[in-house]
This record gives C-alpha cells, structure tokens and sequence, in this order.
C-alpha cells in the first residue's frame, strides 16, 4: 500500500494554501473598475410597503444605480427559484408563493431585500441605501412554529388562511393505529428543536459581471453546486440558456447546506453589472448574514412509542410542525424525505409521521447539516431514553433488545428505507468499552465530591446518505504526462481535493504533486451535481474510480500497440505497464505522451489519455453509529462542560481516516452547539435578538472534551467504493447523545445555564445527596422523580426526598411553584407545576 493510497491518513493537500493565506475566496475576487453594492433590508417582521422614494439615494455622490421591485419587473427578470408538487392534507395542490427577488408591495421578515443600490464604494451604497425613503405600514407577525397554525394566527400570505404550505404523510398509519391499541406501553413526549444558523466562517458574497458582446453572465460565488446553481440563476432567475451563465466557485469558507440555493443577490448583481456596464459585489457583513441566510432547524414534535410489556418496539407515531420561514426556498422538502431515519437502528414494524410545514415571519428556512437527520435521531432516541425512565428498562438494554441485527439485512424499516448492511448493536459495544461505560460511577463520585453533577448519555444513529443522483467526473493527461482532475463536487472545506486525488494516485500509480484539481468552474467542469447530503466520496469518489479504469483500458491498448502483444496480456500495477511475454514495460506517463502521437496509438483509437464518467446510484447508502457523551454541571451555576465524548462510526471503506475524523469533531461540535448554547430568537414582531456573535453563542475549542472517534466499517455494495457518507456524521449523533448525557432530563433546547440552574441548585441546596440522586434514572424511577417539561417553561424542584427549601428567585418570573414528591411515590401520585409566562399550568396543558 502507498503513502498516498486509499485508506491511509494523509495531511489535505488544500491545508499548505489555506494556512498561508493563499486561498481565494470571494473577498479575495477583484476586478478593475469594479462597484459595490448593498442590500436595503426591511426593518420589520410584516408590513406593507406603502411607497419607495429613491431620488436621495440616486442622487447620492458615487450611486451607479438604484434597484427596486418594479426595475426588476420591467426588465421581464423572474423569481428566486421554490419546490413545488406537493400536497395538502386534503390531497389539493399545496401553497406556493412567490420568491421575489426584491420586496414589491409586502415584506415578511426581518431582512427581507427591499431595493439594491450601488455605487463606487461599499461605504458611498450604504450611505445611499440610508436615504432610501419606504413608507411601511406595520402589520401583525406570527414567528412561533406552534402558534403558526392556531386558528386567528397572523397570516404571511393572505391566500393561505392557515399558514400551511403543504403536508408530509409517510408510513402506514392504519398498521400504527392498530399497534397502540395492544401495546401494553405508551409514552408520550414533545420535543422542541430551536432554530439555528449555519454562521459559516466565509459570509455570503456575490461578484457579477456581464459581457455584452457574447450577452453573457460570470458569477463568482460561494456555492455547492456549480451546475445546479447555474441552471436556476439562468433558467429561472435571468430567464437566458445556461450557456450564456458562467459559474465560478473557488474556495468556500463553510457552507453546510446554506449557501446551496440562489439567493437574491446573485442576481441583483448580474442585473446591476448590465446595468452599469461594471463588475459588481455585493459582500455580506455578519449582522446581515443573521438576518438573511437561511434559518436552519425551527420544529416542534410530538412524538408516541408504543411497547409490549417486554420492552419491544411496536410502533412509532409522529407528528411535526415545520417551520420553512416566509417563502419556500428550493430543495427545503428534502427534509421531510429524511424522515425515515425515524426508524433510527430498530426493527420498529410500524411508524407513521405526520409533518406540516408552516410559513411564518422569519426568513427562510433550507437544510443545514443532517438536514432532518439529526431530527429524527434526536427525537427516536430522546422517546427511548423517556420510555426507559417511565418503563424501568435499562437504555442500554431497551436499545439491545430492539435493534436490526446483521443477519436481518437488507431490512425494510417501517418507514420509507430499506439498509443494506450495517452492524449497530457491534457499533454501541465498542463505543461503550471506548467510553469506559463500566468506569462512570467512579468518575461521577469523584465528580461529586468537587461539586459536580456528571451525566452520561448514548444515541445510536443513522443516516440517509448519497441520495439516489448522477455525479461526473474527468481525468486528463497532458503532453508532460502529468494530469488535471475535474471534479463536478464543491469543497466547503471537507477535504475533496486530498481524497479524490488519493483515489486517482492510488489507482494510477501516481504522485499527488504531478496532479492539478479543478472544480466549481462551469465552463471547465462538463457536469456535477455538487456537495451535499454526505455525497461527495461516495458520488465523486465513484466517478473518479470508474475514469481510472477507463484509463487503464485504454492505456493498455496502447502498451499492447507499442509491444506488439495482446491487450488481454498486458499487466498494471504501481504505474507500471508490464506483461509476461515482454522484457519491456512502459509508465503510465510515457504512455499519456504516446497518447498524443498518431503513429504510436491504434488506427481506430482517438489521440489522447483522457477520460469522463458517470457515476449513478439509484439507492441510498446508510452511514451508521453511536455517540458516547459524558458531562458535568456546575450546581452554582449550571454550566454544562462535555468531558468526555466517543464514537464509534460505519462510513464503510474510509478513504482517509484523518479526513473522517476531522468531519466528525466538527460535526460534533456543531451538535453539541445547538444543545448547549445556540439559538436564533425573534421577538413578537419578528425582531432578531441574535444577531450578532454578542448574542448568539457558538462553542469554541474549550467547550469540547477530546473526541475518540473509532471505525466499525462495513463496506456497502452501493458503489464501487464501498463508502458511506460520512460529512453529516457527527452532528446527527450528537444532538441526542449530548442531551442524554445531562445528569436529569430537560426537553430545552438550547440547554443553557439558566435551564440547568434552577433544579439543580435547588435539589443541592435542599439536599446534597438529592442532586446526585439525578444521576440514576432507576432511582428516579422509584422515587417518582421525573424531570419533563417543553420550551418556555422553568420548573422548580423539591429534591426526592420531599424536603422543601425555598425556591431559587429568577428576575425573569414573578413567582414560581414547587414540585415535591416523597420518597417511594409512585410516579402516578406526584405532580409537576410549571409557569409560563408567570401563571401556575399544569405540565399536561403547557404548550409551546
């Protein structure tokens, strides 16, 4: 095996260039004479826009140009690109608004674009922008997911009465139905996921320039799909063939699904460069990429699981509310095609979910890493961590006694997927001896002791991966004999250039530094579907595998040619043409440059050693694995610190282990974020509060433990390769895994200090012994202590064994009640109150 061949852990290639600020990012594109625009955004939630006055702004020292709504229109431009062909629950056509470009007589959020002005500098547009008079007529504004569908809500569209844009039924509700009416168990459970944003490194950014003589377009932008991206800017947007679209993607500073669609400003700076005659950019500041790149998250479900009276799985029942923000961005329904990974690694005969997606007054909303994976794993293994609590079972054995065991493969879930292989509950018994499962209790006594509550919390995962796409791929030889890859993929810093390279080195026999790469240049990649979905090594990788083998075919043509053999007796290994019946070999790059010589090649062969391929899969591949988390909680203050955490993770082949492991730390971070400490909040109006890293957190390097990552690979029989998506890995477990791990159960999301604090510091200072009772869901089972609650609400605690001390005062509520049960109570006879918004509510009538 060579130091560069498939399996092994080389440093990226990409990283020299990076770390020594030789990267070109969007920032970095400059073009002579090129002007700047900005973005003239509402300021409200709701409104119409009575009128718009733009003389000041034209009149502006250094303004180009001014556009607004009805430039636009007159100009014959169409609309920002939305799904459609989806249903209602009545089975009528779903609602699809329209995307404009620019805001016309209505705004729907916060940030919603307005007008476009551009001028010679970046300073003189939003100066100009400033003076931009808009008459606005405020008008109420729904921004809560729940409430968006409650009768009398405000309406974003005044066409669709209940703000509903279409409905998702998946699974055979018939057989769920008849499950739960002989399950011998039913737990129920509510489970709010929060809003976040993907706050990639790199903002936004658009340079547009147009070409009148060919009537042609460039776009430098930071996308994850060339291709794709071109034909909806073209088709749609600029209304011209993709031939007349240029596309151009170099670096991406981070992307996670968001950068995907057409956003507004592509276009406006298109439209603004033909109108000046300019190049133009537009460069998103970070405020501005709160409040308009696209929201992430945002839903609220209400989960059932059914169980005989052994503990096996008989049924799942779903039912989610989605938030998709003010308009329908496209591809924002693949969230809902990853609801089969509700089934998680269990053989759950029978699962029905029930999701709406509902418009409301926050920007829109598109997928973000796991896109609706790491929903379903947070929700299929929060609900059995609750049933274990309620039941009695141990999580751990819950789990065992229902997973899909490798001798059932392939196994048709009850929803939606069939998985072809896979070994899970191998995966969670190497997590847990990787995790020291067996040395907790020691670690969270010697926790005890400094004053800490410690937790430890599992959750097995699995994913949709490679969706069922085309990819493409090209390899071609030069006269020198060296080569250029073109890969249809994007990189948003995953590693592409090392990993593709890798393959084509290891097959060919060659050195990466005799290899150029090239990508997200529509002009001179043929095709590519882009990155995204966990995609890329399984889709590109496959692509570049099967160019390899075209190459050699041919090259071997050509060796037998030249030796005056046959084909079928010429042998390839390590770059090394050579065969039995000669003495003579040929490299690999001496027959690229014979390539190009008539005489040297077969009459019937066309010059050159170059390949393209296709790769197509028209199945999923499922990545799989468990996630270990252990933490601690300060009872003075209720921060949470993840001490330890571990994963055991099926990629299947993986290509570089160095490479995997990076994608899980991030991941992992992103996951363990949302639930510790990341959260977009709109008020009533739909005012952002998080719009700046002042207010909305996200974790850095000293709120993650080590993270032990270990491989459990079984290859798949989906691609050549053998590969599972392994880019979305670490988020989809760690969302579930971090929020076990809490030493006593809080359905809050983000679980920040404030939600921690109160229980916590109550039960330690009523009880010492009583808090670090939490840790033992068996003992919280037997005392009757269960810790539920939904958003919004802060309960307060008596410890378990009935004591009362006085109630921790939060300047946030008027008052608060007490939750005592006494020791040995049955959970039946205890009695949780809760406050919202200051008034005493039962738990069972709290809503969200």
């Amino acid at each position: 095996m060579g130091e560069f061949a498939i399996g092994q852990g080389v440093p990226r290639f990409e990283d020299p260039r990076l770390v020594q600020g030789r990267g070109r990012y969007i920032d970095d594109v400059v073009y002579p004479g090129m002007a700047f625009g900005v973005v003239l955004r509402s300021p409200h939630g709701h409104a119409k826009i009575k009128s718009i006055d733009t003389a000041r702004a034209k009149a502006a020292p250094g303004v180009l140009t001014v556009i607004t709504a009805a430039d636009w229109k007159a100009a014959g431009l169409g609309e920002l690109p939305s799904h459609d062909g989806l249903k209602l629950r009545d089975g009528s056509p779903m609602f699809k608004p329209p995307y404009p470009v620019l805001a016309e007589d209505r705004v729907r959020w916060v940030g919603d674009p307005v007008a476009f002005v551009v001028a010679e500098t970046a300073a003189q547009a939003q100066d100009a922008a400033e003076m931009i008079d808009v008459d606005y007529e405020p008008l109420p504004a729904v921004v809560s997911t729940a409430e968006a569908i409650k009768p009398g809500a405000p309406r974003v569209w005044d066409d669709c009465a209940d703000n509903i844009s279409f409905v998702q039924l998946i699974g055979d509700k018939d057989a769920v139905d008849a499950a739960f009416a002989r399950a011998a168990h039913i737990v129920k459970h509510r489970f709010v996921i929060n809003r976040v944003t993907a706050a990639s490194m790199e903002p936004r950014g658009a340079v547009g320039i147009y070409l009148p003589v060919e009537n042609r377009y460039i776009i430098h932008s930071p996308v994850q799909r060339a291709h794709g991206y071109r034909n909806e800017l073209a088709t749609q947007v600029l209304k011209v063939p993709e031939s007349k679209v240029q596309v151009i993607c170099a670096e991406v500073g981070g992307s996670f699904g968001m950068k995907t669609p057409v956003f507004n400003e592509a276009p406006l700076v298109l439209f603004a460069s033909k109108l000046t005659g300019r190049p133009v950019k537009w460069m998103s500041t970070r405020t501005e990429a709160f409040l308009s790149d696209a929201g992430a998250r945002d839903n609220v479900t209400d989960a059932e699981l059914a169980l005989d009276k052994d503990g096996n799985f008989l049924a799942l029942r779903v039912k989610t509310i989605a938030a998709i923000g003010a308009y329908l961005q496209s591809n924002m329904p693949a969230f809902f095609l990853n609801a089969g990974t509700l089934a998680g690694t269990y053989r759950t005969p029978a699962i029905f979910a029930d999701i709406t997606a509902v418009f409301t007054n926050t920007n829109p909303v598109r997928p973000y890493r796991g896109n609706g994976r790491p929903e379903a794993a947070y929700v299929i293994e929060r609900i059995i961590e609750i049933a274990a609590d309620e039941l009695g079972f141990d999580p751990i054995e819950l789990r065992r006694r229902n997973y899909i065991a490798p001798e059932q493969m392939p196994f048709k879930t009850g929803l939606t997927f069939t998985y072809d292989c896979g070994e899970f509950e191998k995966n969670m018994d190497m997590a847990l001896e990787l995790a020291d499962f067996v040395g907790f209790r020691k670690r969270r006594e010697e926790a005890r002791k400094r004053g800490k509550l410690r937790g430890i919390g599992i959750s097995n995962t699995i994913e949709r991966a490679a969706a069922p796409s085309i990819e493409g791929a090209e390899i071609r030889f030069d006269r020198s004999g060296t080569v250029t890859l073109f890969s249809g993929s994007v990189t948003g810093g995953q590693g592409h250039e090392t990993v593709f390279k890798q393959i084509v080195c290891d097959q060919l026999g060659l050195h990466p530094d005799e290899v150029r790469y090239v990508q997200g240049d529509t002009d001179e990649v043929f095709y590519g579907e882009g990155t995204g979905g966990s995609r890329s090594a399984t889709m590109s990788g496959s692509a570049f595998l099967i160019a390899t083998e075209k190459i050699i075919e041919k090259a071997k043509r050509i060796v037998a040619h030249t030796l005056k053999i046959d084909a079928t007796d010429v042998n390839f290994a390590d770059g090394v043409f050579s065969s039995p019946k000669s003495n003579r070999t040929m490299t690999i790059k001496e027959v690229a440059v014979d390539s190009l010589s008539p005489a040297k090649i077969p009459e019937d062969m066309e010059p050159g050693l170059s390949a393209t391929a296709m790769f197509k899969t028209p199945v999923n591949n499922y990545p799989n694995g468990c996630h270990v988390c252990e933490v601690e909680v300060d009872r003075e203050t209720g921060t949470v610190d993840i001490v330890r955490y571990s994963v055991v993770d099926d990629v299947g082949t993986v290509l570089n282990p160095m490479l995997l492991h990076g994608q899980i730390h991030g991941g992992v971070a992103q996951g363990a974020g949302q639930i510790l400490m990341e959260d977009i909040h709109f008020d009533s109006s739909g005012q952002l509060v998080t719009a700046s890293f002042m207010d909305y957190a996200m974790p850095h390097a000293r709120h993650l433990s080590n993270i032990e990552v270990e491989a459990n690979p079984v290859p798949t029989k989906t691609n050549p390769i053998g590969s599972k998506g392994a880019g979305e890995a670490g988020n989809v477990g760690a969302l579930p895994a971090v929020a076990n791990a809490r030493p006593f159960s809080l359905s809050i999301v983000p679980c920040v200090p404030r939600s921690i604090w109160m229980p916590s510091t109550y039960c330690a200072v009523a009880r010492p012994a009583c808090a670090d009772s939490m840790n033992s869901r068996r003992k919280r089972l037997r005392s009757g202590f269960r810790c539920r609650q939904t958003v919004n609400i802060r309960p307060y605690w008596s410890c378990e064994s009935g004591s009362r001390a006085a109630a921790p005062v939060s300047s946030r509520f008027s008052s608060a009640l007490n939750r005592g049960c006494s020791s040995g109570a049955s959970s039946a006879n205890c009695t949780e109150n809760v406050m919202v918004q200051g008034t005493a509510t039962p738990l069972s009538s709290a809503g969200v």
